[in-house]
């Protein structure tokens, strides 16, 4: 009925061990974003190491929540995996998934889609 997904995050293990996977499905009008990285920026000819960067506002969807639930009825997204987005500087919780950092954010805090 609803378009949700799943993102399935295989870690690394030793050989002995199975490994296990990480599955992260948003709920209700939550979305999942890989930000996207930002190029190294050179000012006057000096590095900017990434503790003074600014965190990027930009990123890809990867995964979705189902919407939320408004009078009894699920209200669906406007959002879905692949959309590129621009989304508030501070918003969302960053969240570590398979080494990579995620931003899990409501998709009311996403301010644009990118065509």
């Amino acid at each position: 009925m609803f378009n949700t997904h799943v993102v399935e995050v295989a870690h690394m293990a030793t050989a002995t061990k199975a490994k296990p996977t990480l599955k992260l499905q948003p709920l209700e009008d939550r979305v999942v974003i890989m930000p996207s990285d930002e190029a190294e920026t050179m000012r006057g000819g000096l590095y900017i190491p990434d503790t003074a960067k600014e965190k990027p506002t930009q990123g890809e969807v990867i995964a979705v929540g189902p919407g939320r639930v408004e009078k009894g009825q699920r209200i669906a997204m406007d959002l879905k995996v692949g959309d590129n987005v621009i989304y508030g500087k501070y918003s969302g919780t960053p969240f570590q998934l398979g080494g990579d950092e995620v931003i899990i954010i409501k998709a009311s805090d996403v301010l644009a889609k990118i065509s």
